[in-house]
C-alpha cells in the first residue's frame, strides 16, 4: 500500500539539478553589474577583480552543469546573457570611465562597437555549438568573450601593476586595443578551448599544482599575474591558429588516403 505523499515532489530531480548552475550564472550577472558600479565610483581595482570573479564563475557554471548532467536551453541562453553583461557591457563601461571618456564621442563609439561584437560572437557561438563531437571542439572560433573582456582591460590592469616596462599613451592604445579585440571576437581565427581538454591521470597532480600556484599568484600579485597571463594568451593566439590548420591539413590527407584505398 502506497503512502499518501510518496509520489509528491515539489521539484523534479532534473529541475533541482538545473538550479545550482543557474544560480551561479545569475550570481555572475550581479558581479558583472557590480563592476560597473565600482568603476562609476572610481574604484577601478574592485571593478577589475569583479570581472575576474565573473570570469571564474563563467568557467565553473558550465562545467558543473555538465558534471551533474544539468544542462538546459535556459541555462545556455542565460549564460550568453551573462557574458554580454560581464565581458561586454562591464569592461566597456570600466574603460570608458577610466580613459575613453577623454576622447569624447569616438570613445563612446569604440565602446559600442566592442559590445556589439561581443553580442555577435555569442550569437554565433550559440548556433554553431551542439553538433557531433569532433577534434574541432578543442578550439574556439575567434577569441571567447571572457578572454576578450579581460584583454580590453589590460591597459588599466597594466597601470595598476608593478610591471612598468614603458610609459604608454593610453589615449591611443586603449581605443586601438578595443578595435583589435573586437575584430578578434568576430573573426574565425581558431583559439584554444580548455573545456574538453583531456589530462592523463599521471599529469593530474601537476595540473592541480599549476592551478593552485596560479591562483596563489593571482591572490598575492593580482595585477602582475593578470598582465603576464594576458600577454601569454595573446602569444597563444597565433600558435593555436597554426596548430588548428596543421591538424586540419593532416586530417584532410588522411581522408584522401582512405578515399584512395576505398577506390582501390
Amino acid at each position: 500500500m502506497q503512502k499518501p505523499n510518496e509520489n509528491i515532489k515539489l521539484v523534479s530531480n532534473k529541475n533541482s539539478r538545473v538550479i545550482l548552475p543557474n544560480i551561479l550564472t545569475l550570481f555572475g550577472v550581479c558581479i558583472g553589474l557590480s563592476s560597473i558600479k565600482f568603476a562609476f565610483d572610481g574604484n577601478f581595482e574592485l571593478a577589475i577583480i569583479a570581472v575576474i570573479i565573473a570570469g571564474i564563475i563563467d568557467g565553473l557554471d558550465g562545467r558543473i552543469a555538465r558534471l551533474i548532467k544539468a544542462t538546459s536551453k535556459v541555462g545556455k541562453e542565460l549564460d550568453s546573457l551573462t557574458d554580454v553583461i560581464s565581458f561586454g557591457v562591464a569592461p566597456a563601461f570600466i574603460m570608458y570611465f577610466w580613459s575613453l571618456v577623454e576622447i569624447g564621442r569616438f570613445g563612446w563609439l569604440v565602446s559600442l562597437i566592442y559590445v556589439v561584437c561581443v553580442a555577435l560572437r555569442l550569437a554565433r557561438f550559440n548556433i554553431t555549438t551542439g553538433g557531433d563531437p569532433s577534434w574541432k571542439d578543442n578550439f574556439f572560433e575567434g577569441v571567447p568573450s571572457p578572454a576578450g573582456g579581460i584583454l580590453v582591460l589590460m591597459p588599466l590592469i597594466y597601470s595598476l601593476s608593478e610591471i612598468q616596462l614603458f610609459n604608454p599613451n593610453y589615449q591611443v592604445i586603449v581605443p586601438s586595443l578595443f578595435i583589435i579585440i573586437s575584430i578578434l571576437l568576430i573573426s574565425k581565427i581558431p583559439t584554444y578551448s580548455l573545456k574538453k581538454i583531456v589530462v592523463p591521470r599521471k599529469m593530474t597532480i601537476f595540473l592541480l599544482f599549476g592551478i593552485v600556484l596560479f591562483f596563489g599568484l593571482l591572490f598575492i600579485y593580482t595585477f602582475n599575474t593578470i598582465v603576464i597571463a594576458g600577454a601569454v594568451y595573446l602569444l597563444l593566439v597565433p600558435i593555436s591558429a597554426f596548430h588548428y590548420f596543421s591538424i586540419s591539413k593532416n586530417k584532410k590527407l588522411e581522408e584522401e588516403i582512405d578515399h584512395h584505398e576505398d577506390v582501390l
